[in-house]
């Protein structure tokens, strides 16, 4: 889709979030283009899909059909009751429904029941609430899982990530690209218990009206993938015309992320966009100030003026940066165990 008509895209999914409408649906192509980087995460675990109805969910579609693949244990999806109908669905007295699966006779990824069967005649489970990820139903649910893998309310974000981290949860998430500056994001970013996923920003979503819009969306995960360890290429040598030092901080402007300069060990102010790219054992994140109002702990460097906490230039703002710096020596990152195939 050509970029001029992106901006109207994320217009309308911003529109959605500050109405409370978050039926954007995320396509199986998404979901298959990302997770096909986390196979070996997989293995023997229970996965959650909790804002899900699994008889219209393209997660719960992907999962079942890569059931053995995987070598899944249980797939289990919930469905927030239904307040307005929508493109699937005209019952505004719709219940609230969770499935569990656990691949009953199955041997291979040839499905006992195709999908579209399953799907027709299979018999949900109704919850007593209406389904609310934060529900005690919902989060008996969660406490079964493993890996918690969903297209959440983008206008609960913030308070979505906090559950999964508060109940020490992996998870593979769909989040707004602007959840990258939420303080509270941004801090769990900087403390390496979550970071960005493999696929590129642009996602496709299908809205209530069965359309097609192509948004700036990032997958969020605490899952380690292959692009994490990927060395970012560094050539271009610091030159203080092209990297000037903020009024406000002791830290140079890199406006590009190509432009950070391979000869500088300081700290360096650079766009948001470098967490796309961002490799733990190559760099050190210090903080981010995007915002007058970011607070110490966030900001990460002192702030050698008073005033607008967000990077000054000649006593003007730049955009959004997250400071960062060469490390010297790299650091080890957990490795996960990798359990055997249930199938």
């Amino acid at each position: 889709m050509p970029p001029a008509k992106n901006t109207a895209k994320n217009a309308n999914l911003h529109s959605a979030k500050r109405e409370k409408n978050d039926e954007f649906y995320t396509q199986l192509s998404d979901i298959e283009n990302e997770l096909k980087h986390y196979k070996s995460h997989f293995s023997g675990k229970v996965v959650l899909c909790n804002c899900d109805d699994p008889r219209v969910s393209a997660f719960f579609r992907y999962f079942y059909l890569n059931f053995c693949y995987l070598g899944l244990k249980k797939i289990i999806a919930v469905c927030y009751k239904n307040l307005n109908p929508d493109l699937f669905s005209q019952n505004k007295d719709e219940q609230a429904v969770y499935c569990i699966y656990d691949g009953k006779g199955r041997k291979d990824d040839r499905a006992t029941v195709p999908i579209d069967e399953f799907i027709k005649k299979n018999e949900w489970g109704i919850l007593k609430g209406d389904g609310d990820f934060r529900s005690d139903e919902c989060i008996a649910l969660l406490k079964q899982a493993d890996i918690v893998c969903t297209n959440p309310p983008f206008s609960l974000f913030r308070e979505y990530v906090a559950q999964l981290i508060e109940y020490n949860k992996k998870f593979i998430i769909v989040g707004n690209n602007n959840a990258i500056t939420y303080k509270e994001i941004f801090k769990l970013i900087k403390d390496n218990k979550l970071w960005i996923g493999y696929s590129p920003r642009s996602m496709n979503f299908l809205n209530q009206n069965g359309q097609i819009n192509c948004v700036n969306a990032n997958w969020f995960t605490n899952l380690d993938h292959d692009k994490r360890h990927m060395e970012l290429f560094l050539y271009k040598r610091y030159s203080p015309a092209e990297h000037p030092k903020y009024d406000n901080y002791d830290a140079i402007e890199v406006s590009k992320v190509v432009d950070i300069p391979v000869d500088y060990d300081g700290v360096m102010g650079v766009p948001i966009t470098f967490l796309d790219k961002y490799n733990p054992k190559q760099f050190e994140i210090l903080g981010m100030s995007a915002s007058a109002g970011y607070n110490e702990e966030v900001v990460g460097i002192p702030v050698l003026a008073s005033g607008d906490a967000r990077p000054l230039i000649n006593g003007k703002n730049t955009y959004a940066r997250a400071f960062i710096k060469k490390r010297q020596e790299g650091i080890a990152l957990p490795k996960e165990s990798k359990p055997q195939s249930s199938c």
